[in-house]
């Protein structure tokens, strides 16, 4: 699996996110605790950009309806079956690469 640069560490700070595009996909990019994570960026619920969501101690809620995930596994925290699309993530250097078929 090819893996593709979406941002430099610095540009994500701990208990952040930012949304990125890797192979035409959105992708949210988060940082717990200096461990770097990513979603699909497309909330289950009604498509809402999860990746523009808070970030709660490696939980985010989507913006729009309030569904939150586990950024560490993708899985909603009501109803672990509605799992989000997880990425390999890698970091070299300053460098933060994302994973993507």
């Amino acid at each position: 699996m090819p893996f593709e640069r979406v941002a430099r560490v610095d540009e994500v700070p701990p208990g952040t996110a930012k949304v990125v595009v890797a192979a035409g996909q959105g992708i949210a990019l988060f940082n717990v605790g200096g461990t770097f994570f990513a979603l699909s960026n497309t909330c289950l619920h009604r498509g809402g950009p999860v990746g523009e969501g808070e970030l709660t101690e490696g939980v985010v809620t989507c913006p729009w309806h309030g569904w939150e995930y586990d950024v560490r596994t993708g899985r909603n925290t009501i109803n672990p079956a509605a799992t989000l699309r997880r990425f390999d993530v890698r970091v070299e250097g300053e460098e933060v690469l994302v994973g993507v078929p």
